[in-house]
């Protein structure tokens, strides 16, 4: 049955890798581009992000002021005070002409509060333009949600191909050190020639970096189209959905804040009595968002009216893997709610990680530079399959000849049946992956029996 199983994965893995491998190029090019953006980012705009000004800071709310005198037409969401000196301060408001979850920053210098300049920041991580463009190039094409499809196509994909290609190294191994006592997983084979030497670096490289590529597929689908509000669905029926904190006050004249995911929910024609007066208490909101431990950098959501409280949450920065928030009242000096990331499931926190991971945050500049070696290896590795599928020609009789059809048909039927039920779950969880990997199943194992009805009995 080993014999069987084998040649199951082989055949497919062979036509996962040819099929699906060129949008697996495309995603580990873009994804390489992605891994860097945020150094890149930080160099390309440091007369917006940085100021070599010198002396004591002011206030906040005078930083904040000075942003709304240079966009008195736009509405106040939220604001990144300057975290070391040397950083401006980030001054976040609501335009309307702006797409979806996106905002224009105006850079405050927090000594002199002038302004360094504005540009657009998109989402809770402020990619700016730059960042921005190679992100939807990653996740789309820039062709927007028929784009997606192709991202989510990879990933999905990913993980199958990889355990695959794993699999069958694993049983190449084994077979070589049988007949030769020589092989390893990470080394290869010393000696090969040859096609066999363009699959032994195939193997080796995939050896390398299998488990990268697996969290990038796991990680990457939790943004994608299907699968990816499968997963958010999944996590909210177990529980496992991030915390945030409660902004609603009961009473009193507090300023409030809020969260910001509806960005085009607000009156954009200027500034409420309410956005005035939040602005007037947003230090105080701030010290005591840090002297209950929020602190570093950090993001305040400013009031817009008298229902709910400053909001003040943790940016996901570099060597910081908590993201806590507090929602605050300073006109009483009280706290509303504070949302601890200690307290967050296992399950909240493993995502959180994961995301900022992936998108090379979390542990700075060698998080960027992992991520990008693993996308170079990537790329190695698919030129190298295509290679040896190329090579192929030298013993048969036209490139690229597909290992025989037929595995699934000759396991024992409950077998069988087990794999094909296990595809058709994959299907509703992943449909990109689900779905053709049964139709593939179904095909391999009919089409022999096809071929062999319409064959002339002798």
């Amino acid at each position: 049955m080993s014999t069987v199983l084998h040649r199951l994965v082989r055949r497919l893995h062979f036509y996962a890798g040819v099929l699906v491998a060129p949008f697996l190029l495309v995603a580990a090019v873009t994804g390489a581009l992605y891994s860097v953006s945020p150094t890149v980012e930080n160099l390309v705009y440091r007369a917006q992000l940085h100021t070599d000004s010198t002396g004591s800071a002011a206030s906040l709310a005078a930083q904040v002021r000075a942003a709304q005198a240079v966009r008195p037409d736009l509405h106040l969401s939220g604001v990144w005070p300057a975290t070391n000196p040397g950083d401006t301060t980030r001054v976040l408001f609501d335009d309307p002409s702006l797409g979806a979850s996106e905002r224009l920053a105006v850079f405050i210098d927090p000594v002199t509060t002038q302004s360094r300049g504005q540009l657009v920041s998109y989402g809770s991580s402020g990619a700016l333009p730059l960042r921005t463009w190679i992100d939807r190039l990653h996740r789309d094409l820039h062709l927007g949600d028929p784009g997606r499809l192709y991202s989510e196509l990879a990933a999905s994909w990913l993980w199958l191909v990889a355990l695959g290609g794993l699999t069958l190294w694993v049983m190449q191994i084994r077979k070589r050190r049988r007949a030769t006592g020589r092989g390893s997983l990470l080394r290869g084979s010393p000696g090969a020639r040859g096609r066999a030497a363009t699959v032994n670096r195939h193997g080796v490289i995939g050896a390398w970096i299998v488990v990268a590529l697996l969290f990038l597929s796991a990680t990457g689908l939790t943004w994608s189209t299907y699968a990816g509000q499968h997963v958010t669905d999944l996590r909210s029926t177990l529980g496992w959905t991030t915390p945030t904190a409660d902004a609603s006050l009961t009473g009193g004249q507090a300023p409030t804040g809020g969260e910001h995911a509806e960005h085009g929910g607000h009156d954009m024609g200027g500034h409420s009595d309410a956005t005035v007066d939040a602005v007037a208490g947003i230090d105080g909101a701030v010290g005591i968002a840090r002297a209950n431990g929020v602190d570093g950098a950090v993001e305040v959501t400013v009031p817009t009216d008298d229902a709910t409280a400053f909001t003040v949450a943790q940016r996901r920065v570099p060597w910081r893997a908590s993201t806590s928030s507090i929602t605050v009242d300073p006109s009483r000096d009280a706290v509303v709610d504070l949302n601890r990331f200690a307290d967050w499931p296992l399950a909240a926190k493993l995502s959180t990680w994961g995301i900022t991971l992936h998108m090379g945050l979390l542990f700075g500049l060698p998080n960027q530079v992992l991520l990008l070696t693993v996308m170079l290896a990537l790329i190695t590795l698919i030129v190298l399959g295509y290679r040896s599928w190329w090579q192929r020609r030298a013993r048969d009789a036209r490139a690229g000849t597909a290992p025989a059809r037929g595995a699934l048909r000759d396991l024992p039927l409950p077998l069988a049946a087990g794999i094909l039920v296990v595809a058709a779950a994959v299907g509703w969880l992943l449909p990109l992956l689900g779905w053709p990997l049964l139709a593939f199943l179904v095909i391999d194992t009919v089409l022999p029996r096809v071929r062999e009805a319409a064959l002339p009995k002798s």
